[in-house]
């Protein structure tokens, strides 16, 4: 059951993460046929503003000591690193009396401060991972997902992903009707397809090489054409060997690999910016087939290209 949250509140909060917990599960919303929630905003010190990310302060009514017992543990974003003992020993305590813990995007370096990544899987925004795993690297980073449910920890991506973590916890705890109409009432998705993979920026690396940085770019002006290693090679006057070698050292990656994932991002220009049917979106962007670039586009973006492009197609 859900009848008790806490949302434990620190020094450079976030506000829409916070805000996202008060909506979910501090609104009273009897008036819609929903029981209400005992919510509790709780700082290190009741009483004691804590800074928020623009400026501006919240005064938590309640200290630490109200988030003992409760079922649900909440922590919103916060761009702290370092927090107070006594607050990780809450957060401790909690896991351990059988809370869940739930964190919202970079709330999770709270959650990694106590101990409760070590092991487990967990997520958080896709530019907070590289340092999440760091921090903490016995945790089993996830980083393609909205939310992970590890039982008694549950753990978001960034900013509205929260929303999804919030509405799994609701629809775990109370179920799917509450979820659902919490999720109507928000004017949100009961749940998303896809992960935050479909978000992620990723800018093409440059290179230093003098005969792998004109490949890159020779590849990019030719996505649409067949390209073989053979042929990189020849026109970097290197052996595929060589070439394989030195294009790992400077992308990381294969140039197969590295060439599919040029092409994915230009489907997604595509579809996100012409009307094109997917068979000529596949052409433009170098697939043989529908089949292929569904096939590779999914792998890559977590999304069919149909489902994407009726999230991101601009207007007009």
């Amino acid at each position: 059951m859900l009848n008790s949250v806490a949302a434990l509140v620190i020094d450079e909060l976030f506000e829409f993460e916070f805000g996202m917990l008060c909506e979910v599960f501090g609104r009273d919303r009897r008036s819609e046929g929903l029981d209400p929630i005992d919510f509790r905003v709780c700082g290190v010190t009741a009483g004691r503003p804590v800074t928020t990310k623009v400026g501006q302060q919240l005064t938590p009514r309640h200290g630490l000591g109200a988030a003992e017992g409760v079922d649900l543990l909440a922590i919103p974003a916060t761009g702290l690193r370092e927090f107070p003992e006594e607050l990780l020993d809450v957060v401790r305590t909690a896991e351990s009396a059988g809370a869940t813990v739930l964190t919202i995007c970079s709330g999770v370096f709270v959650a990694g401060a106590a101990g409760l990544l070590d092991g487990r899987r967990c997520t958080a925004h896709w530019q907070n991972i590289d340092e999440l795993r760091r921090r903490h690297p016995t945790a089993l980073v996830d980083p393609d997902v909205l939310f992970v449910d590890e039982g008694s920890l549950v753990t978001s991506a960034g900013t509205a992903a929260g929303i999804d973590a919030c509405l799994h916890v609701v629809r775990r705890e109370l179920g799917g009707d509450r979820a659902n109409t919490l999720a109507r009432l928000m004017v949100a998705a009961p749940q998303r397809e896809g992960g935050q993979r479909q978000f992620i920026h990723r800018p093409v690396p440059q290179s230093g090489d003098t005969a792998i940085g004109p490949s890159l770019q020779w590849m990019l002006d030719h996505l649409a054409d067949p390209i073989s290693v053979g042929d990189l090679a020849a026109r970097a006057h290197l052996s595929e060997r060589s070439f394989t070698r030195r294009f790992a050292t400077e992308t990381g990656t294969t140039p197969h690999r590295w060439l599919t994932q040029q092409r994915i991002l230009h489907a997604q220009r595509l579809l996100e910016r012409t009307r094109l049917g997917s068979a000529e979106v596949a052409v433009r962007s170098g697939f043989a087939s529908e089949a292929m670039l569904r096939h590779h586009f999914r792998q890559f973006v977590g999304l069919s290209p149909s489902d994407y492009r009726r999230s991101f197609q601009q207007a007009g």
